[in-house]
């Protein structure tokens, strides 16, 4: 470092805008550093002495010696008593050496490669599926999004505050992976009243989301390359969950009354898992029927298959009361059940809940204690007092009242705005209502024209295996005012119609 335009680039690095905030040794030691490592100062090169250093940089001694200490700690420079100090012989060979040379051919191979070379294959599968992407509220139609802007914030600020109080430095602990013992007591308890299960608290395993639930099934109970029976359509994030662990994905249609269960009777791929949302179908909205609920059951009994029930929104059914769970009524102990707090709170909370038959428990607990370890437990404390005071009950059916008016908003404008272009179903609950396309339309178009004014269409289409592709539309509207639902549908008609 002898010549003017090397100590004229420490310089400058020193003043960096990047290491402002360090303190000015730092600066130094991170400056002489980087032109190291950058090949600027050549292995075997002498430094300058300390004083000489800090006088053409109008710095103390003392920074410039805090410097060279630091470098010589972590190799860079090596320091002789009487002689001076070295960039460090072992670090120039490795950075210009053959090692380097070939370190840098294999840089340049991989920069050649396509995003996603490189990966495991199930991390390559991980990759290709896309993931899931969460939709946020100030897009109209988002599927699955609730209300969030009454949520009683007040009153779940003080239950936190009390569970706090009440459990001290406990809530900083760890906690037990199959979640806090007072929420999988509320859980049960609430299981068994409104949705007709047959719940015992260490049945109950509190989790992160519905596809962390999904993607635990996934891991626990189908090996890679084997089949696993899913409906069509069906819920996209549990194909996903199912595909990123390499299964095979076996479509089983449905109809009127969900799931056809004789189809189930006829498949002979060996699956020993099927997947189904029974109370409100994703996405046609169609009930599983009693009937198909105990053959379903009885089938499943015969062949030792588990049966794996996503009730992600039962709680907001408006044509009378909401069929009984599946596993109320399954005695053989063949079903696993998924609930989830993000609908019916809000998607930021991350709480989501299995109720699994004894014999799952452990191998459960011990798949989600990988994963992630436990779900922070103030969070649980604070959600079991919102349920045991009565709370969660309250602002269930203020939401199940709020939701059914702003579907019956939407059907009505539909109805007059976009009649001739698309047909709403009606379906008896949810969050989301399916939109078929009358002839002459088709959903990519639909898209595209929506999009030039700003409106996404969550597709139909995609939710389907096979040739056969219903061509529409899935619109959410739990999270839009009756305003906000008229001004939308307005705002895609007017698109639509556009020559």
């Amino acid at each position: 470092m002898t010549t003017t335009f090397e100590l004229e680039t420490l310089k400058m690095r020193v003043n960096d805008a990047q290491f402002a905030p360090l303190d000015l040794h730092q600066r130094i030691q991170r400056a002489l550093r980087a032109l190291i490592l950058e090949g600027a100062l050549a292995g075997g090169m002498k430094l300058p002495a300390t004083r000489t250093l800090a006088t053409s940089l109008g710095v103390a001694r003392d920074t410039v010696e805090n410097a060279y200490v630091q470098l010589q700690r972590d190799g860079y420079i090596l320091r002789r008593e009487g002689s001076g100090s070295y960039v460090s012989h072992n670090l120039g060979a490795q950075l210009h050496g053959g090692t380097q040379r070939r370190i840098k051919a294999q840089a340049q191979k991989t920069s050649n490669r396509l995003p996603g070379q490189g990966l495991s294959q199930r991390g390559q599968t991980l990759f290709d599926n896309g993931g899931v992407s969460d939709q946020q509220a100030i897009k109209a139609f988002a599927t699955g999004l609730p209300e969030t802007r009454s949520f009683p914030m007040d009153v779940w600020e003080r239950l936190q505050r009390q569970a706090v109080k009440d459990h001290r430095d406990n809530v900083l602990l760890h906690g037990d992976p199959q979640g806090c013992e007072a929420l999988r007591k509320a859980i049960a308890t609430y299981l068994n009243l409104e949705r007709g299960a047959k719940v015992a608290p260490e049945q109950v395993l509190v989790l992160s989301s519905t596809r962390q639930a999904l993607f635990l099934c996934a891991q626990v109970l189908v090996d890679a390359g084997k089949p696993i029976l899913l409906e069509n359509p069906g819920y996209f994030g549990a194909k996903k969950a199912f595909e990123a662990a390499q299964a095979r994905i076996v479509p089983i249609d449905v109809d009127a009354q969900g799931i056809r269960t004789d189809l189930l009777r006829a498949d002979r791929s060996g699956a020993r898992c099927v997947y189904l949302t029974p109370s409100h179908q994703y996405p046609t909205g169609a009930t599983l029927s009693l009937e198909r609920r105990l053959e379903l059951i009885n089938w499943a009994a015969e062949n030792g298959t588990w049966i794996i029930e996503d009730d992600y929104d039962s709680e907001f059914h408006y044509d009378g009361l909401p069929t009984t769970c599946v596993q109320g009524l399954d005695s053989h102990q063949r079903t696993l059940y998924i609930g989830t707090f993000s609908k019916t709170l809000y998607p930021g909370l991350r709480i989501g809940y299995m109720v699994l038959p004894a014999e799952l428990v452990a191998p459960f607990s011990a798949a989600r204690s990988i994963i992630d370890g436990h779900t922070p437990q103030v969070l649980q404390l604070t959600l079991a007092r919102f349920m045991d005071d009565g709370h969660y009950n309250a602002h269930v059916r203020a939401m199940r009242k709020l939701y059914a008016g702003r579907r019956a908003c939407l059907l009505e404008a539909i109805g007059k705005h976009l009649a001739g272009i698309v047909t709403a179903m009606r379906p008896p609950g949810g969050l989301q209502i399916p939109c078929v396309l009358e002839p002459g339309w088709s959903e990519p178009q639909t898209q595209r024209l929506a999009a030039r004014a700003g409106v996404q269409l969550p597709g139909l289409s995609r939710l389907y295996a096979g040739e056969h592709k219903q061509q529409g539309w899935l619109l959410g509207y739990s999270s839009l005012t009756a305003s906000e639902i008229e001004t939308a549908i307005r705002l895609l008609a007017n698109a639509l119609k556009q020559p």
